[in-house]
């Protein structure tokens, strides 16, 4: 509960309003950049322990991939070729993601910092 002498009337610009703004819809974007972030890192995660699994295989014997919906069948070398392939589009994937997490996190601790120095105590812009 604010103090009345904590309670000031700050006057809303404008641009004041523009921010607030830009900082909730960057609020509800960062939820689903993480979301995102979090999937392709369960997806790298399982491709990595699918081509561990691989090293073990017997090199004669075929495997089945799952591509879609459906198994083919192929050589190990064909299907370690492809996971391999799709490792590395995921890495560069996870590392992308986490990069715009990255500014995203930056540009709202530049709108808090902002948004703070002008309305101090009478803001509210943290997680509950």
């Amino acid at each position: 509960m604010l103090q009345p002498e904590d309670e000031k009337e700050v006057q809303v610009l404008q641009q004041d309003q523009e921010r607030i703004n830009l900082f909730s819809k960057l609020t509800s974007k960062i939820v689903l950049l993480e979301e995102e972030f979090s999937k392709l890192k369960e997806e790298k995660e399982y491709v990595d322990e699918l081509l561990d699994e691989l090293e073990l295989a017997d090199e004669d014997e075929p495997v089945n991939l799952k591509i879609g919906d459906s198994f083919v069948e192929m050589p190990l070398s064909d299907a370690q070729d492809r996971l391999q392939k799709e490792q590395a589009v995921l890495a560069d994937k996870v590392k992308a993601s986490g990069e715009l997490i990255d500014s995203t996190n930056s540009k709202m601790t530049e709108l808090k910092g902002a948004l703070y120095a002008k309305f101090g105590n009478t803001i509210h812009l943290e997680k509950d």
